[in-house]
C-alpha cells in the first residue's frame, strides 16, 4: 500500500517545471481543443491555397487534424509548413467628415420642406385657389444659412 505524498510536496504528473517554479503541461500530451483543430485546418487551407500542398495531401491532413486527440498530433501536421505571415490589420474606411459635416442639417431641411409643402398643398386643395408658394420664404432663408455655413465654416469663436 502506497502512502499519499506529504503536504506541500510536488507530484510529477507529466508536467515540466520552468525556472520560475510554475509548471507547464507537456504540449505533446495535451488534449487538443476544437478551436486548436480549427486553427490547424485554417493553416492547412492557407498552405493549400498558396500551393504548398496538393489536393490529396491537403485532404489527408485535414482529415487527420479533425481526428486528432492530442496537440502533438496537430503540431506534426504543420511541422513542415512555414509560420503564417502576419496579416495586415484591417483598415476601416474613415468617413470624410468635411464632406458629410452638413448632411444631417440638409436632411432636416428636406424633411421640413416636405412637411411645409404638404401644408401648402393641403391649403390649396381645401381653398380651391392657387396661392403663392409661401414655404419658399422660410426654406430659402434656412438654405441660405446652410450654404453660408458650408462656404464659411465656423472655426471657433469670432474675434
Amino acid at each position: 500500500m502506497t502512502l499519499p505524498p506529504p503536504r506541500g510536496a510536488r507530484v510529477s504528473c507529466g508536467h515540466r517545471t520552468r525556472p520560475g517554479g510554475w509548471e507547464v503541461e507537456d504540449r505533446q500530451r495535451t488534449r487538443a481543443s476544437d478551436d486548436e483543430r480549427e486553427q490547424i485546418v485554417e493553416r492547412l487551407t492557407t498552405a493549400f491555397v498558396e500551393g504548398r500542398l496538393d489536393l490529396v495531401e491537403y485532404e489527408r491532413r485535414v482529415e487527420s487534424a479533425l481526428r486528432a486527440v492530442l496537440v502533438g498530433e496537430l503540431d506534426r501536421l504543420i511541422a513542415d509548413l512555414p509560420a503564417p505571415a502576419a496579416r495586415p490589420p484591417l483598415v476601416t474606411p474613415v468617413r470624410d467628415e468635411s464632406r458629410w459635416e452638413h448632411a444631417d442639417e440638409w436632411r432636416w431641411w428636406l424633411g421640413i420642406a416636405v412637411v411645409l409643402t404638404g401644408v401648402w398643398g393641403g391649403a390649396v386643395l381645401i381653398g380651391g385657389e392657387l396661392v403663392p408658394y409661401w414655404p419658399l420664404v422660410p426654406l430659402g432663408i434656412w438654405a441660405a444659412v446652410l450654404l453660408a455655413s458650408m462656404v464659411w465654416p465656423d472655426e471657433g469663436e469670432p474675434l
